[in-house]
């Protein structure tokens, strides 16, 4: 079983006897319940045009996970330990070059070493709990039409990571997650973080963690419903929200002052709007919505849209293409409001291996004090999983 960072569907999910358990030998069983995995992403980025300054840069992201399935080792049903280290290198496109706000590229971190995750899930029945160190986004405001696109506000939203010191890659941070499974179509989940995460220069390797009164808390709170439209084709809504509250001193990541309150909502579809009659491929679109009031944010809000075509080409089933924007929205811009176009096709060469192409131009980039030339990045990002 491969484990993952998304709270699973105990609606799927196989139950295995403990009695044919018990039946193997103890070594066979603890090899069973202990998985190991190991990726890497490497993106060539260059800017051709605009922003900073044109210019290539290299950035990879190496990733390690170590999982324990309970059950499988014979002990009880439904428990699961993750433990997620992952070590970011190379150059900085959007600081560098480009100037952007968004981030052109989702693994522009820098030079870090760093403990990700390291959570621990319990399922009983229709409700699952994880306790730990938790990214936000790896359960909430997932799109999953718009993870084939590199710009990091289609993973997470700039509305969201930019306006609170939210557990985000590759800065996670301590909570607690209660995923309720409420019919086969429906489920609802609310989490709690610490609300002031340690930032990268005082926990560069983020095992250092200190929670105390004076750093609040954040608390997310997610609904969703799968759906069946033109012609049963099947999509998804969720609707969600978050409140963030603290008493301390720092800033946010823009370096302006962090509102003591400050809240905001989401809203993401997801919708397949043709697929072949042999299912072979299919057509999804997808949209994106962000709000937070003004007076505390200025990103105050947030738009993607994008549609994506998967097995357009019947001899290559598994490559997916597609075309999508993003656009950040500041109520008070001197440097413009910015928007992301990206054009990208995923190439699955082998099991393992994927190529990905990517092409972004970016309106007026917002992410410095001045104003920058619209840019226009191409990029080639290669995928290796073990």
């Amino acid at each position: 079983m491969v484990l993952s960072s998304v709270s699973v569907n105990v609606c799927e999910s196989k139950i295995v006897s403990l009695s044919s358990l018990y039946s193997q030998p103890d070594s066979t069983r603890l090899d069973n319940a202990i998985s190991f995995e190991a990726s890497y992403v490497g993106d060539v980025v260059a800017n051709m045009h605009g922003g900073i300054k044109t210019g290539a840069t290299y950035l990879g992201l190496a990733n390690f996970k170590l999982g324990f399935d309970t059950e499988k080792a014979g002990l009880w049903r439904g428990g699961q330990l993750l433990v997620n280290a992952g070590n970011t290198h190379g150059g900085e496109p959007s600081a560098t070059l480009v100037g952007d706000f968004q981030g052109v590229s989702n693994i522009e971190a820098g030079d870090l070493t760093f403990l990700y995750e390291l959570w621990y899930q319990q399922q009983v029945g229709q409700l699952s709990l994880t306790l730990g160190l938790q990214d936000l986004n790896a359960s909430f405001a997932v799109c999953e039409s718009a993870t084939l696109f590199t710009n990091s506000s289609f993973g997470i939203q700039s509305s969201i990571a930019n306006n609170i010191p939210a557990p985000l890659f590759p800065l996670t941070a301590w909570g607690a997650n209660l995923h309720w499974q409420v019919t086969p179509s429906t489920c609802w989940q609310m989490a709690i973080y610490d609300g002031l995460p340690d930032n990268i220069d005082s926990n560069p390797y983020n095992v250092r963690w200190k929670l105390n009164a004076t750093d609040g808390a954040l608390l997310v709170s997610e609904g969703s419903r799968e759906l069946s439209w033109l012609g049963n084709h099947k999509g998804y809504v969720k609707l969600g929200g978050y409140f963030h509250s603290h008493k301390s001193s720092h800033s946010v990541v823009a370096s302006n002052a962090l509102p003591e309150k400050n809240y905001g909502f989401y809203l993401i579809a997801d919708q397949e709007i043709h697929r072949r009659t042999d299912g072979s491929g299919c057509i999804s679109l997808f949209l994106q919505l962000g709000l937070s009031p003004k007076r505390e944010n200025c990103n105050n809000r947030y738009v993607g849209v994008g549609l994506t075509f998967k097995g357009m080409v019947r001899s290559r089933l598994k490559d997916e293409f597609g075309v999508a924007l993003a656009y950040a929205g500041f109520h008070n811009a001197t440097v413009g409001e910015e928007t992301a176009l990206e054009c990208s096709y995923r190439a699955q060469l082998l099991r393992a291996i994927y190529l990905k192409p990517t092409v972004e131009y970016v309106i007026h980039p917002a992410g410095t004090d001045v104003p920058l030339p619209d840019a226009l990045v191409g990029a080639l990002r290669f995928g290796l999983n073990f």
